[in-house]
């Protein structure tokens, strides 16, 4: 038993637990066949009401639960949450197989839309759960298993569909038995006993913990120490072990605050954050490169199917999927490599790859070429995670856990509500409703405005830094001519 609970509280368990979870939770084979799913003959629907009555959903329901998640997630400490998600994405596959109107597929996505907000609870529940000092190695090992489970999940599906072994049918019974896999799993996972905000621990604690810690040194014989320590100075007279108890129950009352407190400590952390220009800078990009990726990514097989919809290309749409991916996380990864002072080229990059990115969606819309657009559209969403990478480690860079989470989550509400303004009015059947063609020339257009401002904010800022560094010279200069003259 006391193997099971040593076993428990090490740092391996949770993140090896929660990383099985990561993986089969996003296999998803038919994922990149989901626009031939729909318009072929299992479902009968036509492009146009995928397009423009289904998809949208997707964007209002995420936005409408984002916050909700959010707070929730933190308020019951992770875990309830990631079950909850795998709940709701055995519901979606269910709706996927057994559904086929409109409103069904409309409240699949619903469901979906549900999946992605609570993805907030799979990227922090770790942090609750392990050290400071093992944050970076168990957030690799959380992010890159996702990776890899999206890359299986598009090479299984080409594979699948290329060699005719399942039909799109079997393929979601088999993502079900997935996912059930995947909710054991998240079943399994030990319970938080703090959050980022509701639940969080005070500094006293935080620092008695820390150096119970350090001095603890993996024994049992130490271990039982520490606790006869922590015990004599709770409560001197009493038996082993009653003033800790004590003592971790007032700091659970103290720690659980109340709803206003957080709300109200969130905003004061929120307007301090973005009182940084800097800050608030690589903020504005992220929302607005992040809204125009995600309309990009979710509409990209409209288009591909648009190109060339007398030919059977769609079979390698898994191919593309899982190729991008491992060269977006290739050029992710080695951004990590690079010495580059980004707090000064920044800008001038964000702008530049910017432009890069219109470039490559506007030639992924004119051209007839399907190769061509799958390149484009590889090229694209590189260059996506090679800045958002270099973004998410400068607004880290000067921020605490709390911080940084609050800041990523209002990023990508921004962008979230950008998105949800675009499609409501470019997408959504019930304004324009454009088709598939101008909604790229708009993304491409979008792209372009995003890579101008940055440009030019880029070369405002490194002439105004390179005219400051020249002044101090000749301040220096004219410092030691004064000096050397006085001699």
């Amino acid at each position: 038993m006391e193997s099971v609970k040593r076993l428990s509280s090490d740092w391996r368990y949770p993140t090896t637990l929660l990383c099985v979870y990561g993986f089969f939770s996003t296999v998803k084979p038919l994922e990149p066949f989901l626009i031939p799913f729909l318009t072929g003959p299992d479902k009968n629907l036509t492009t146009e009401q995928v397009n423009n009555q289904i998809f949208p959903v997707w964007t209002y329901s995420y936005l409408s639960v984002l916050v909700p998640v959010f707070l929730l997630t933190d308020w019951l400490r992770y875990k309830p949450v990631v079950v909850f998600q795998c709940v709701m994405l055995f519901i979606t596959t269910a709706l996927l197989r057994w559904t086929e109107s409109v409103p069904a597929m409309q409240a699949m996505q619903f469901c979906y839309g549900v999946v992605t907000a609570s993805d907030v609870a799979y990227f922090s529940y770790i942090y609750s759960v392990v050290d400071l000092k093992r944050y970076r190695k168990a957030t690799s090992y959380s992010r890159s298993v996702q990776l890899l489970g999206y890359t299986v999940g598009s090479v299984l599906g080409q594979l699948l569909v290329s060699f005719n072994l399942m039909s799109y049918n079997n393929i979601l019974v088999f993502t079900l038995v997935l996912t059930a896999i995947a909710l054991v799993a998240s079943c399994l996972l030990p319970m938080p006993q703090r959050s980022m905000f509701f639940h969080r621990k005070h500094s006293g604690q935080r620092a008695s913990e820390e150096g119970a810690k350090r001095h603890r040194g993996g024994s049992e014989d130490e271990e039982h120490d520490s606790q006869t320590s922590n015990t004599s100075l709770g409560d001197r007279g009493d038996k082993k072990g009653q003033g800790v108890k004590e003592d971790e129950d007032s700091e659970e009352i103290k720690g659980a605050a109340s709803c206003s407190q957080v709300v109200l400590q969130l905003w004061r952390d929120f307007r301090q954050c973005y009182s940084s220009r800097q800050l608030l800078y690589w903020s504005v990009w992220w929302a607005m490169a992040t809204c125009g990726y995600n309309q990009t990514v979710n509409y990209v097989q409209v288009l591909w199917e648009h190109v060339q919809p007398s030919q059977n290309f769609s079979i390698y749409n898994g191919g593309v999927e899982a190729a991008s991916n491992l060269l977006s996380a290739a050029t992710a990864y080695g951004i990590g490599f690079t010495e580059v002072r980004w707090e000064q080229w920044g800008e001038l990059a964000l702008g530049g790859f910017s432009g890069l990115g219109a470039a490559a969606l506007f030639l992924m819309t004119f051209t007839g070429n399907i190769w061509v657009c799958y390149t484009t559209y590889t090229i694209f969403k590189c260059l996506y995670m090679l800045l958002i990478t270099i973004a998410m480690y400068q607004i880290a860079a000067d921020l605490s856990m709390e911080r940084y989470a609050l800041v990523f989550g209002a990023n990508n509400f921004g962008a979230l509500l950008l998105q949800t303004i675009i499609t409501s009015v470019v997408v959504d059947s019930g304004a324009l409703g454009l088709p598939i063609i101008p909604q790229f020339i708009i993304y491409a257009s979008y792209f372009s405005a995003i890579s101008v401002v940055f440009l030019l904010r880029g070369i405002f800022s490194v002439s105004k830094k390179t005219h400051k560094s020249q002044s101090s010279i000749e301040i220096t200069t004219a410092t030691f001519s004064k000096l050397e003259h006085g001699f």
